[in-house]
């Protein structure tokens, strides 16, 4: 059995390829320097521990740096322009040369676009370097770094300080004890998804496996792609429920249903002739290797054996528990790692990568057929109130009010929704939307998002869906499940409920606190602000 380098021991010399960051953004006072408020003298600038090495690390990395930094204290005339440039020589004197320094120098009450939480200075940093905001990271040590970062469709690392609030520290995509654990982590993750020895050629068949719901498979897309991209052939195993997002997928040449009920949320009992079925079927493929993807809290090794018993003669999958003579790749991963990532760095374990040109990214067939409804004219915005998993689902009612208070702030709303959900997306609907529920299919579903403005959704497939096509989302997030793993991913997004609930990390699929207090709170008031944040104008 082969098992997968521990992530912290690879070379700094893995082969070059797609990668997942250009630059990496940095907020300046309590992440680069001590934070001294409105300061405008080049003596009181003191470096946080470790930070000259931390920044030398990325340079030697290769990645280019800016400091995005509001500076209201030009505003309010606490210093003028010319000390805040002097500050910023000491720093790069201490620190050594920044590649831009993107500043705001407004005060929260001019309105501005740049001034964070607004996503203007990431945009303005990503423009300067050469690259656009889903290819940068940005580390700073309050929560408005973070909602700029996410905002813009960039990375978030948070860097706790004793400013920095508990519900900032909830909120965060991820957080890392300092400056220098925050680099340690960019730097593994640009890593864990780079083979460490790229193949010599191109594999023969290569059987895939993602056995769950639509948005399970959407979020696998890009190691499924690097896989395609070093094989001849791909199949693709998984369940009904996420059949409808595999067909949308590309790289994939054939389609297996079938389902496992070691997966599946509410499973029979195991039947031994499917099994067998199941195992006659897996040899019929012929597969010269097998990559199994799996969620964090799914053991990839019952499929394994089955597997085996098929004859696949090389298989690959994460896999904490002692696979024995199951998997010739073991590969692990960290808890908190965005699921597209995760899905990649066992792609690349297995010694598969993007091609130059691909993203890392979500994405979908470019031969989607048109939604069977009539789209409006002009721009709409898309709520889709429903869930696979209830304790995902914002409460009908307060869905109601969020789409009345778009309607009032004048926006045109389609209420989307399955066949099975059309009383519920009627009832949201009626408070100024349009009803479109059951009215189409996934494929048509991702047409009328790719159409929208923005997308209002919960925690469930559509989300995954609005970052495939690019389309912004606030995100009614429950944080049943880590918001850094399955959040909207490399899309502009804005996060509402309160990380903090008691459900946090159960990953309940019902509720289990009464009154649903996670994202029952949300205030229709700041939906409309945070789609005016993504959605200027």
């Amino acid at each position: 059995m082969f098992t997968s380098l521990p992530q912290g021991n690879w070379s700094d010399m893995t082969p070059p390829g797609p990668a997942l960051y250009d630059a990496v953004l940095l907020d300046r006072d309590g992440t680069l320097v001590e934070d001294v408020p409105y300061n405008g003298d080049p003596e009181k600038v003191r470096p946080l521990p470790g930070a000259r090495e931390a920044l030398d690390r990325l340079r030697a990395a290769g990645l280019r740096l800016a400091v995005v930094t509001n500076q209201s204290g030009l505003a309010r005339g606490y210093f003028t322009e010319r000390q805040m440039h002097a500050v910023h020589a000491r720093i790069e004197e201490l620190l050594g040369p920044v590649d831009h320094w993107a500043i705001c120098p407004h005060d929260d009450t001019d309105g501005c676009a740049c001034r964070k939480p607004a996503p203007g200075l990431v945009h303005e940093a990503a423009r300067a370097l050469g690259t656009t905001p889903s290819r940068c990271v940005l580390v700073g040590d309050i929560g408005r770094d973070m909602a700029a970062a996410l905002a813009a469709g960039a990375t978030g690392i948070l860097v706790p300080t004793p400013v920095t609030r508990p519900e900032e520290v909830d909120e965060a995509p991820a957080v890392a004890r300092d400056l220098p654990g925050a680099v340690a982590e960019i730097l593994r993750r640009d890593r864990a998804v780079r083979p460490v020895v790229p193949r010599p050629g191109r594999a023969g068949t290569v059987l895939v496996v993602r056995s769950d719901s639509a948005g399970d498979v959407l979020v696998t897309g890009p190691g499924i792609r690097a896989v395609a991209a070093g094989a001849e052939r791909v199949v693709l195993l998984c369940g009904p429920r996420g059949r409808a997002a595999a067909e949308l997928l590309p790289g994939v040449d054939e389609l297996i249903e079938w389902r496992l009920p070691w997966i599946d949320g509410s499973p029979g009992p195991v039947d031994g002739e499917d099994m067998r079925r199941l195992t006659a079927r897996l040899a019929a493929v012929g597969a010269d290797e097998a990559v199994v993807f799996t969620s964090f809290h799914q053991s990839p090794l019952p499929l394994a054996l089955l597997l085996r018993m098929a004859g696949v003669p090389r298989i690959s999958a994460i896999s904490d528990d002692y696979p024995g003579s199951l998997l010739d790749v073991r590969h692990r991963v960290p808890v908190g790692v965005p699921e597209p990532e995760r899905a990649l760095s066992l792609a690349a374990a297995a010694g598969f990568a993007l091609p130059a040109g691909d993203e890392p990214a979500l994405r979908l067939r470019a031969d989607l057929p048109a939604p069977a409804v009539d789209l409006p004219a002009g721009g709409y915005l898309v709520v889709h109130p429903g869930s696979s998993a209830p304790a995902r689902a914002c409460p009908p009612e307060r869905c109601a009010e969020i789409v009345a208070a778009l309607a009032a702030d004048g926006h045109r709303v389609l209420v989307t929704g399955g066949p099975a959900e059309r009383e519920l997306t009627a009832r949201v609907a009626a408070a100024g939307g349009t009803d479109l529920g059951g009215a189409t299919d996934l494929a048509g579903l991702a047409r009328i998002v790719a159409g929208a403005r923005c997308l209002v959704a919960g925690n469930t497939g559509p989300a995954h869906l609005a970052a495939a096509v690019g389309t912004p989302v606030v995100s009614l997030f429950a944080p049943t499940v880590p918001f850094g793993q399955w959040g909207p991913y490399r899309v502009p997004t804005v996060r509402l409920g309160d990380a903090g609930a008691a459900c946090r990390d159960t990953r309940a699929a019902v509720c289990p606190v009464a009154g649903h207090p996670c994202l029952s709170g949300v205030d229709p008031a700041r939906v409309v602000a945070a789609v005016r944040r993504l959605v200027p104008g």
